[in-house]
C-alpha cells in the first residue's frame, strides 16, 4: 500500500507526496546507495577519520553494518577515505591556525576516532618539519602579545598553566617559562 505524505515544508504547502510505509524495507541496492549517498555528502561537508565515518553511518536510516562495511570499502578504494592522509591533514591544519603541542595534537586525533600508529606516525612527519619549540615559542609571543609579559610569579603559572593546556611537553615548558621569567629578571636588574 502506497502512502501519501503532505509537503510542508520549503513553500510547497499542499502539494502531495509518494512515499514508502514506515514499516516498508528498503530493496538492498537502494539501501546501498543511500548509505553511499550519506557517504559522500558527509565527506564532502568534512574530512572524517574511517571511524568516525563508520559511526555517522550506522546512525543514518536503512543503514546495516555490512552496507556501511562495504560503502566504506568502495570509499577506499576510490580513494576518500585514508585515516593517514586525514591525520596528515588534519594535524597540518590545526598547526597552521594556531600553534599547539604534540600532546593536544594526538588527543584531538583520538578524539576523531585516529589509531595511534597512524597519529603517532603524521605526528612524527608534522613535527620532523615544524619542530615544537618553534610553536612553543609562537605561542608564547602571540601571548605576550596578547596579554603582556608575565610580571609576577602568578602571571608566569598563568603562561606556564596555559601552554601546558595547549598540549606543549612539561619540561619544554618549563625551560621556557624560566627563561623568560630569568630574561625578565635581568632586565629588571639592569634598569634598577
Amino acid at each position: 500500500m502506497v502512502k501519501y505524505s503532505i509537503i510542508y515544508r520549503r513553500g510547497q504547502r499542499g502539494k502531495l507526496k509518494r512515499g514508502r510505509e514506515e514499516n516498508e524495507p528498503l530493496d538492498p541496492a537502494g539501501a546501498r546507495e543511500r548509505v553511499f549517498q550519506r557517504a559522500a555528502k558527509l565527506l564532502a561537508a568534512k574530512q572524517r577519520s574511517v571511524e568516525e565515518l563508520r559511526e555517522r553511518l550506522l546512525e543514518g536510516r536503512g543503514a546495516t553494518k555490512a552496507n556501511v562495511e562495504e560503502v566504506i570499502a568502495r570509499l577506499r578504494e576510490y580513494g576518500y577515505l585514508d585515516d593517514a592522509k586525514f591525520a596528515q591533514s588534519y594535524a597540518s591544519l590545526r598547526l597552521r591556525e594556531r600553534p599547539i603541542g604534540r600532546r593536544r595534537l594526538q588527543r584531538d586525533l583520538w578524539l576523531k576516532k585516529v589509531d595511534k600508529q597512524t597519529a603517532a606516525a603524521a605526528l612524527d612527519q608534522i613535527f620532523e618539519s615544524t619542530p615544537e619549540s618553534d610553536l612553543i615559542d609562537r605561542a608564547i609571543a602571540k601571548r605576550i602579545r596578547l596579554r603582556g609579559k608575565p610580571k609576577t610569579r602568578e602571571d608566569a603559572k598563568k603562561l606556564f598553566d596555559h601552554l601546558l593546556r595547549q598540549g606543549f611537553e612539561f619540561e619544554l615548558v618549563s625551560e621556557k617559562v624560566r627563561a623568560l621569567s630569568k630574561h625578565d629578571e635581568s632586565a629588571t636588574d639592569e634598569h634598577g
